[in-house]
Formats: structure tokens, sequence, C-alpha cells
């Protein structure tokens, strides 16, 4: 009977606590704006889930201005799915106000402006229907006339955010164009990092072709390459599992949009030309594309430059100039010009042969300055100077692309006399081939623990079939880390010291360091290396390459800047900040990496040393999966027998 009765108490508690939330949440949010209704700086209309809100804000790179935005809640503060007035920024505290008038008009106005209304939607005909402004949980802002029965149902929209969207293409989105009223769908790049406002680059669907483009200027920059069973040729395959297009092509309208498996996806447009999935990772890099061709869908947009050979490339390096940069002399010149991007300064240098670098003038990436005298790069220390070098191929390359070209018709001749003798060949050694590929397979399997692979060339050789991933060099490495110092130094683990460092384009990234004395060595670094390239998943901790220098081993991960689980739950004062929503939340997250190592992932997986130290937090609390050195790969059988003690 008592415990009935304390039960009974708890649930009180828990609902009148709800309630009272609930009531706070009231007087700040609101779910829609009617005919009549204003909406100011200090209110947040959500949608039905809270999966977006909107509000007046100041962008995360430009502080000083408000803008009318949509967030998704399960992303960082600073970036924003939807801009209103991306053209028109409004100076801060100036008393803004959305509007939706009894016509059916909808503006944005504000008191420090110029007085001139921001309109955003204007009926032709004024209205005086039921009408009212809601945010869906797709992320679509929907001006729509409503039944006055009281059913609350839809009749007809009357302009929507999804119409006009701003430099992110959300799930459900559309890209394409609409017969019955001619509206182009088109997602458009910000001018820089600091200013949203309308850029150079622009993400279009072509249904000719039946492709996604990027274009600058209205030449193709990089193109996605033809829908084949679901995958795009110049999309990377790891990135489109994720994904489910729809593609309609009817009398009403030519269109592409997606759908994302995981919780929030959202395609962003940089004002250098890249799109990038933000929770997933790149999906076209255009600011790669220099007008020639190339494997990964640059497009070939103009005559390349005599002095300029198929594969040069502009790289970020630090460095200094052989002499002295000063007024005095010809090895740099500046052109303060704020309406220059980055993009119009690679251009200008790269068709200028004189010139070997580039950076932007301005703070804001605005202006350009360029460089003519002779570069020496610096890997170990800061020089100053952080220049995006240009990075020549061998000039030989040329002259071998035209003898591959003579010589190929002669090596098609020789190859199919070869090829009869080589299927004899192959038919007597099938045998043997089969048991070969059945021994590599199994060895994959047992994460190849054989002695024999410990050494430098085999680990590298691991690293070349991996998944993308990056070979770091040593030098690169003791710079980001500032030497291995102590104000870098995150903890320590099982696997040795670990390390933050900072690389030269601004990225952080974690360094573990494989420490002599930690009763781990090759045959843990080699299965995770091996391992965790395999996976992709939001809730296991991304690998993004390693090093190896002598008896050096490190590998390196995206920075997590919660630390780990344990930081949190150990510790008195950090436990306050887990409430009961973040510690479902790191749970579910948990849970759901864990269903995916052991069902849903292309190799079966069990951990086999999972703890809180080995759950990384990124900033948003999310959990990630870390530390697979332990781990082991099971095939379909369920019971399997080990000699080896595992865990820490």
């Amino acid at each position: 009977m008592m415990f009935h009765v304390e039960g009974v108490k708890i649930a009180i508690i828990v609902i009148l606590s709800w309630l009272y939330m609930q009531i706070g949440v009231y007087a700040l949010v609101r779910d829609s704006l009617r005919s009549g209704e204003t909406f100011d700086h200090s209110t947040t209309l959500c949608s039905p889930m809270h999966t977006f809100c909107l509000k007046f804000a100041p962008l995360q790179f430009d502080p000083t201005h408000t803008y009318l935005v949509i967030r998704s809640t399960r992303t960082p503060t600073g970036y924003a799915d939807w801009i209103a007035n991306r053209n028109y920024p409004i100076d801060n505290n100036s008393g803004v106000l959305l509007t939706l008038n009894h016509s059916g008009a909808l503006t944005i106005t504000s008191q420090g402006g110029n007085g001139n209304p921001i309109t955003l939607y204007s009926p032709v005909l004024a209205t005086n229907k039921n009408v009212a402004l809601t945010l869906l949980d797709s992320g679509n802002l929907v001006l729509g006339e409503y039944d006055a029965s009281g059913t609350g149902s839809m009749k007809h929209v009357m302009w929507q955010s999804f119409d006009h969207p701003s430099d992110v293409l959300l799930p459900g989105m559309k890209l394409g164009v609409s017969h019955k009223t001619n509206q182009s769908w088109l997602v458009v790049s910000s001018f820089s990092t600091n200013n949203p406002s309308l850029g150079s680059f622009a993400l279009e669907w072509e249904p000719k072709n039946g492709e996604l483009v990027i274009k600058r200027g209205g030449k193709i920059y990089w193109t996605s390459g033809v829908l084949k069973n679901n995958k795009f040729e110049n999309v990377p395959r790891h990135m489109q599992i994720m994904y489910e297009y729809k593609i309609v092509s009817n009398k009403d309208e030519e269109s592409f949009s997606y759908a994302s498996h995981s919780d929030h996806s959202q395609w962003v447009l940089f004002s250098n030309g890249n799109l990038q999935d933000i929770e997933n990772g790149d999906i076209a890099q255009a600011q790669n594309c220099y007008g020639y061709k190339t494997k990964e869908g640059c497009e070939m947009w103009e005559d390349q430059p005599s002095c300029r050979l198929s594969g040069d490339v502009f790289e970020v390096q630090s460095g200094y100039f052989d002499r002295p940069l000063s007024q005095d002399n010809d090895s740099f010149a500046e052109e303060k010009n704020i309406t220059l991007t980055e993009i119009d300064c690679k251009d200008f240098c790269w068709s200028n042969c004189s010139c070997v670098g580039f950076t932007t003038y301005f703070p804001n990436q605005t202006g350009c300055k360029y460089y003519y005298g002779g570069w020496v790069p610096n890997f170990v220390k800061y020089a100053g100077l952080s220049v995006n070098i240009l990075v020549k191929t061998n000039p030989d390359h040329k002259d071998m692309k035209k003898w591959i070209k003579i010589g190929a018709p002669l090596g098609t001749t020789s190859l199919i006399l070869c090829l009869g003798i080589f299927c004899l060949w192959m038919r007597r050694r099938k045998a043997a081939h089969q048991e070969k590929r059945s021994k590599t397979e199994n060895s994959m399997l047992n994460f190849m623990v054989s002695e024999r692979c410990n050494s430098l060339v085999e680990h590298q050789n691991e690293l070349k079939n991996g998944n993308s991933l990056r070979n770091f060099t040593y030098a690169s490495i003791m710079q980001a880390t500032n030497e291995f110092s102590m104000e870098n130094k995150l903890g320590e683990g099982g696997f040795g010291p670990v390390y933050k460092g900072l690389l030269p384009h601004g990225e952080e990234i974690a360094i573990k360091r494989l420490s002599k004395g930690s009763g781990q060595g090759n045959t843990e670094f080699k299965n995770e290396l091996t391992l965790i390239s395999e996976l992709q998943h939001m809730n296991l901790v991304q690998l993004l390459g390693c090093c190896i220098h002598g008896d050096e081993r490190m590998l390196i991960y995206e920075y997590m800047p919660n630390k780990s689980l344990d930081y949190f739950l150990f510790d008195s004062t950090q436990r306050e900040k887990l409430d009961w929503r973040k510690r479902f939340n790191i749970i579910d997250g948990i849970a759901q990496g864990l269903l995916y190592l052991h069902k849903y992932s292309r190799l079966r997986i069990v951990h086999r040393d999972l703890k809180a130290s080995n759950i990384l937090l990124d900033t948003n609390m999310n959990p990630k999966i870390s530390d697979f050195g332990m781990a082991r790969i099971f095939t379909q059988e369920s019971d399997v027998n080990t000699k080896r003690i595992v865990g820490t």
C-alpha cells in the first residue's frame, strides 16, 4: 500500500511539472499568426512538434543585423534553414514586426529602417477569408486559407517558404520548375560567410538530363551525373545511403526532392560553391572545379589558360615569401572592392600566369590580395601568412598524356592477344584463387591481426584501401597541436594521450596518440583504422584519418567539444547540466548506434569496450560511440568463442 501511495505522489508531481512548463512555453511560443496579428522579436512561432521555429534573430556571423529566420531545434543555433529578408538586413533593436493584415498581405516592418516594408506576400485581390500563417514540422512556413467551419483543415496554400528557398535545401523542398505557375525552385548561395545576401552559385535541377547542377553566372561548374539505382554518379556513395530521391516529370512540373534517414538533414550551398549536408558531410565541391573536366563532376566551362595544366590546384598553405612584401616592389597587388568574393580572387589568379597565390583583403572575405613572389612553405611553425597557393603538377604530365593516346591502340591489340592466354591461366588457377580469396575474407573478418601486418608499409596500404581517409603528415600534426603542448592535451585514454588540434583552414580535430605503455599496439591501431572507416552513422564518432611516422601511430577524429559522458556523470557539478531530456536523448543515441552496429551496418560488430568514457558528446550533446580497438566482427554465427580478455 505504501508503494502505491508513493507512486501516486510521483505521478502528481510529474503532471504538475509538465503543466508548469507548458504554461511557461505558451507565454513565449505561439503556433500560428492570424489575420490582423503581429509578431515581434520577443515572440517565437514553432511547428507542432517543435522541430522548427520562426524568430527574429541575428545570424552567427552577422550579429549586427536582425533577420526573420527558421531554424531547426536540432542543429547549432548559428545556422538558419531559411531567411526571409536575406537581401534586406535590419539594424538590431529597430522594433521589427511581422504583420499579417486583414487583406492577407504578409510584411516585415521596422522603426529603425528606411520606412519601406519588406513584402513577403501580397494578394492580387484583398481577402477577408480565414487566413493564418503556420510552421510545419517539415520546416515549411505556410500562409493558407483555412476552413471556417472550425475543423482547422487548410483549403488553399496562398504562399509558402519552400517556394522561396535561401541557401539551404531541406527534405521535401523542391528544385525545378512549376509549369502551372512558372515558379522556379532553386537554392542560391550566400554572398560570403557573414553576408547572407544572394551570392554567385545556384543549385538547380536539370530535367533534360535528369541531374543536379551547380551554376555560377549561368555556367555549369558541377553536375551530379545521371541517377542510376537511386545513386548519382558524382555524389559520394556513402552519403547517398541516407537519401531517397523523388523525381517528378509531368505537365504540371519538373522537380527533384529528397528524403533523409537521419534526424535532420540540411543541404547547404556555401559561398564558395561547395554543397554540404551539415549533418553528414560533403556532397559536391565546386570550389575544386577549375574549368577543366574531372571525374568528380566538374564541367568544362572555360578555355584553360596556356600556363595552367589539368591538375594544377590552389591549396591553403602557411609560409612566407622569399622577398619582403612592401609597397616598393611588385610582390603583391591589392583590390579593395567589396563586391569581389574569394571565388572572384581565385578566378583572376588562375587566369593570370604571374600570380602564385591569393587571399581575401577584408575580414568579411571580400576584396582581393594577389601574390607574385617566390613562396616558401613552412609546415612546422606558423609563419604569419596563410595563403591560397597554386600547386602545379609535373610539367611532363602533358607529354605523358600524348604518349598514352598513341600507345593506347597498340596496347589494346596486345591486350586482346594476351586475353586468351590469361583466361586459360585463370581456369587452371581457379581453385587456388578461390582458396586465397576465402583466406583473405577470413583475414578481414578477424581484423587482420597477423603480425605480418605490423609494418609501416602495410599500414599505409591499409589506409589507401580505406574509405576516403586522409593520411596526415607528422609535420601537420605537430603544427596542429603546437608540438603536443600540454595546453592542447584533452586527457588520457586506454589508447594513450588525446590532444586537440587546429588545422590551417580552421578545422578542429582530436588526435589519439598511441602510447608504448598503454597495453594496446599495432593490432588495436589497425583494428580501429580498418573498422571505423567502414562505418557511417550519426551516433558513431567520425574517423578523419591517421598519421604514421617512425614508431608513432596516431588516429585523427572529429573534435567533440563536450568531452565524454563520464565527465558529466561522475562530477557533481557537471551532472546538474544533464536534465532528463538530455539523458533520454543520450540513451536513445547510444541505443541507435548499437542497433546500427549489431543489425544494420554492412559488417556485424560487437564493441566489447562500451563505457561512459567511450561515449563522446558533440556541441548539441548528441552521443557518439568511440574507441573500436577491442571491437570484433561477426558473420552469421550466433555463438563465437574467444580466449582473449578484453575491456579496459
